[in-house]
């Protein structure tokens, strides 16, 4: 079985069709897909699309990229809705929460402040909670693990991880996972894929982020979770591993950072 630990199917890009995409997914061997939110407005939207298919499931959290239209009440909501949602089996995980200093407006000053307030307080549901975060850590690694070590949640995952090797080294040593997915596939990303061949394997989950990070044989077009063990078989062919091995490893490792899985 395959697990895929980041997929936004609720996307409109994928328009009536994500059910049917789950079930494509299903038949190559992803057993399981789990669908992040990404503002307040699509909590019940990822909830019961998570609930309409075999291997569906879900986070909530409000993305950083969602975070300057976010109220403050917002929280208020979050932490309503993840109360209610602990009683539901197919609820996972805080997501997609984390700090974006990639586009340009996020890193103005006033947006960046309001980037960490929103992080540090999704981290203190998590904490109450005791659940796993799904991270968005995109050029901003080390503010988000300055963050972490101050309000340590139950673990999770670190996101189309991208960062250096003592950044992994410190991710993995405060129990996250680190998620590789399409940009692995690329010839070009060689300190990606240098990493997903030499990071311990008990660190490594799989992931499309779909539709978008298409692997190389899909891109420029729209990513989708069956693309998972193709993936999959990528990151076996760089660790000079069988194919097997790699699903069962990445199973078991993203039922580690998810338990509720």
């Amino acid at each position: 079985m395959w697990i895929d630990t980041h997929c936004h199917l609720d996307a409109h890009e994928f328009g009536n069709e994500s059910v049917a995409q789950a079930a494509l997914a299903k038949a190559q061997g992803v057993g399981m897909i789990v669908i992040p939110a990404v503002e307040t407005a699509n909590f019940s939207i990822v909830s019961q699309l998570a609930a309409s298919i075999d291997n569906g499931c879900y986070a909530l959290g409000i993305h950083p990229i969602y975070v300057p239209n976010a109220k403050e009440d917002d929280l208020r909501v979050l932490r309503e809705q993840v109360a209610a949602a602990m009683a539901d089996p197919r609820f996972v995980a805080l997501g997609e929460i984390g700090l974006d200093f990639f586009i340009p407006m996020l890193t103005e000053p006033a947006m960046r402040e309001k980037q960490v307030f929103f992080f540090r307080e999704q981290l203190k549901i998590a904490r109450e909670f005791s659940l796993p975060v799904l991270m968005h850590v995109r050029r901003s690694q080390d503010v988000i693990l300055k963050h972490v070590r101050q309000i340590p949640p139950a673990g999770g995952i670190a996101h189309a991880f991208n960062g250096s090797d003592q950044q992994a080294k410190t991710y993995i040593d405060l129990g996250f996972k680190l998620g590789f997915g399409g940009a692995m596939t690329f010839t070009r990303a060689l300190q990606i894929r240098r990493m997903a061949a030499e990071l311990p394997l008990e660190s490594i989950v799989l992931e499309t982020d779909a539709p978008d990070i298409s692997p190389a044989w899909v891109h420029p077009g729209r990513n989708s979770p069956d693309q998972i063990p193709r993936i999959g078989a990528v990151l076996a062919e760089l660790r000079g591993i069988t194919l097997e091995q790699v699903a069962a490893a990445t199973t078991a490792n993203a039922k580690a950072a998810l338990p509720r899985l």
